[in-house]
């Protein structure tokens, strides 16, 4: 009898190849396309920080605050503390990469000011995902060793299916956060036209690496599903 080996040595496993390969791919494109404009400095000198207050000021967001970051890939809004928190080179830096994420994480904040519904949604499963995303799989597994136990099993993959969930509600999300931010950013002057298209690149290659996390966490939860769906267990 073996329990546990179909789940790395499976013919599925391509799936998780694709999954990666997606990952790896947008990686590389938000890093090139970051660096590129990182190094184009904006013909208004406006650094991060000072973009943000820009918009969040002409937004009335008076209460939001500003901050910066020592992790170079922390660039955040946090609704519990309504801040937007930069990383320390897009804090400082006055280029075009600079403000552009400065403005999407303004966009968020804008979001959770208008009370935009996929953001509440998003916020309301992040406990129930953590918990999920922390039990799906050794779940699996122990249902695996203990026999094919199916119940232990599809509590486990519905666990692991909430991740999928969360990353697809993050997608409107943050499809919605660089929509608001390029309207700002053009709407307030803060880039000229062509640096502007830069801004939208920059936002368009850190969109797609939600896209690639999403679409892998599906391809993951479809071999879950095959490999582990069906009321059966793996004899010799």
């Amino acid at each position: 009898m073996y329990y546990g080996l179909g789940l790395f040595w499976d013919p599925t496993y391509f799936l998780v190849i694709i999954g990666m390969l997606l990952c790896l791919g947008a990686s590389a494109l938000v890093n090139s396309t970051m660096n590129k404009y990182s190094k184009v400095r904006n013909m208004s000198g406006l650094n991060g920080a000072e973009a943000a207050r820009r918009i969040l000021n002409n937004e009335g967001l008076y209460n939001v605050q500003v901050e910066c970051i020592q992790d170079k890939k922390g660039d955040h809004y946090d609704p519990r503390t309504n801040t937007v928190r930069l990383s320390y080179q897009n804090y400082h830096n006055p280029s075009v990469t600079a403000v552009g994420v400065a403005a999407h994480e303004c966009g968020h904040a804008i979001q959770h000011a208008r009370g935009y519904a996929p953001l509440n949604i998003r916020s309301a499963l992040v406990p129930v995902v953590n918990i999920g995303s922390s039990i799906g799989m050794p779940l699996i597994l122990i249902g695996v060793l203990l026999s094919w136990n199916q119940t232990l099993i599809q509590i486990g993959i519905w666990a692991f299916a909430l991740t999928v969930l969360f990353q697809l509600v993050t997608l409107p999300v943050e499809f919605n956060a660089s929509r608001r931010a390029v309207q700002r950013v053009e709407k307030y002057g803060l880039l000229t036209e062509a640096e502007s298209t830069g801004c939208k690149k920059v936002l368009r290659a850190a969109a797609m690496t939600y896209v690639a996390a999403a679409a892998s966490s599906a391809l993951q939860l479809l071999r879950l599903v095959l490999l582990f769906g069906g009321n059966r267990r793996r004899d010799d």
